[in-house]
């Protein structure tokens, strides 16, 4: 999220890669979107984000995933670096054991890094999960703590910006029973609305429904506007 006085805003990722050896194809396609509105004083920010992936060899699907967040964010006027958060969230992975899960929750936002290139966040949200495996058979309904840090900087040449974000989500009633989410972003802009990306996310669910350790990385590199 954007957090300067920038009322609209909207960017967009796209990549794309085909590979034919011997006639054996493989087509990549990611995408995502992210949009943010203001409010006129600037107090209440509401933002959406949705990512698609899809990697298809011809005979099968090796990689089908959707990702989509909304959020709501109110910036306390006396309280210039709290915040608070409520957000709907909905996320697809065929090659998960939880192949989906959707969750609402509410939560606190704290900037304790504010300086002319650098900007950090902390955050944490209690969140109620509903998860699904066919894998397992299973639903379940989940209580979860969601605690995340970010950290973002940009130099004053404006040649490029980094930001990381880690989250940390436990079972309330089972802490050993939690999820680690990272991600990693170089963003280098060649012009004012155009840029070219590079993205590391990683992902560790540590019990699943099968009683098992799982986890996924993906490294990304790709284009996107920025309006």
């Amino acid at each position: 999220m954007q957090t300067d006085s920038l009322r609209f805003a909207l960017n967009g990722d796209f990549s794309l890669n085909h590979t034919n050896n011997d006639g054996k194809q493989v087509t990549q396609l990611d995408m995502a979107l992210t949009t943010q509105l203001k409010s006129k004083d600037l107090q209440k920010l509401y933002f959406l984000i949705g990512t698609y992936r899809l990697i298809d060899s011809g005979a099968e699907n090796l990689q089908n995933a959707w990702f989509l967040h909304g959020r709501f964010n109110y910036k306390f006027r006396k309280l210039h670096w709290l915040r608070f958060e409520a957000f709907i969230q909905g996320q697809y992975n065929q090659l998960l054991v939880v192949e989906q899960r959707n969750l609402i929750g509410a939560g606190l936002r704290v900037k304790w890094m504010d300086r002319a290139r650098f900007t950090g966040y902390v955050g944490t949200s209690y969140l109620y999960e509903v998860e699904f495996s066919d894998q397992a058979g299973t639903t379940d309904y989940n209580h979860r703590n969601s605690t995340y840090l970010t950290v973002s900087y940009a130099p004053k040449s404006a040649k490029f910006s980094i930001a990381n974000t880690v989250y940390y989500q436990p079972l309330y009633q089972e802490l050993s029973d939690y999820r680690i989410l990272e991600q990693f972003r170089l963003d280098v802009p060649l012009a004012k609305w155009f840029k070219v990306f590079t993205a590391y996310n990683y992902y560790l669910d540590r019990e699943t429904p099968l009683n098992t350790r799982e986890y996924t990385s993906n490294l990304n590199i790709g284009i996107g506007i920025s309006l």
